[in-house]
C-alpha cells in the first residue's frame, strides 16, 4: 500500500483499514509464536502499512490544527489589542 493510495481514502476507510491491519498483525504474531507462520516478511509489511496510515492521519491532523491555531492566535491578538486600548 502506497501513501498516495492512503491519502485518497476517506478518513472512515482509513480507520477501518488500520483496525483491520492491527488485527492481522496480532494474528501473524500469534502464528509466529506457535510456529505456523510461513511468510515471515508479511509481519514487516503489515507494520509498515500501519505506520504509513498513522503518518498520513497525523499529517492531516497537524494540518488541521495549524489552521485552528492560526485562527485562535488571530482572535487572541485582536482581543489583546482591545484590552490595551481599554486600559489607556
Amino acid at each position: 500500500m502506497k501513501a498516495s493510495e492512503i491519502r485518497k481514502m476517506p478518513p472512515e476507510e482509513r480507520e477501518r483499514k488500520l483496525l483491520e491491519l492491527r488485527m492481522e498483525l496480532a494474528k501473524l504474531r500469534m502464528q509466529s509464536r506457535v510456529g505456523t507462520l510461513t511468510n515471515t516478511s508479511r509481519i514487516r509489511n503489515v507494520r509498515r502499512d500501519i505506520a504509513r496510515i498513522l503518518t498520513v492521519m497525523r499529517e492531516e491532523a497537524k494540518a488541521g490544527k495549524t489552521v485552528v491555531a492560526e485562527e485562535v492566535a488571530g482572535e487572541e491578538a485582536s482581543e489583546g489589542s482591545a484590552g490595551v486600548e481599554a486600559k489607556q
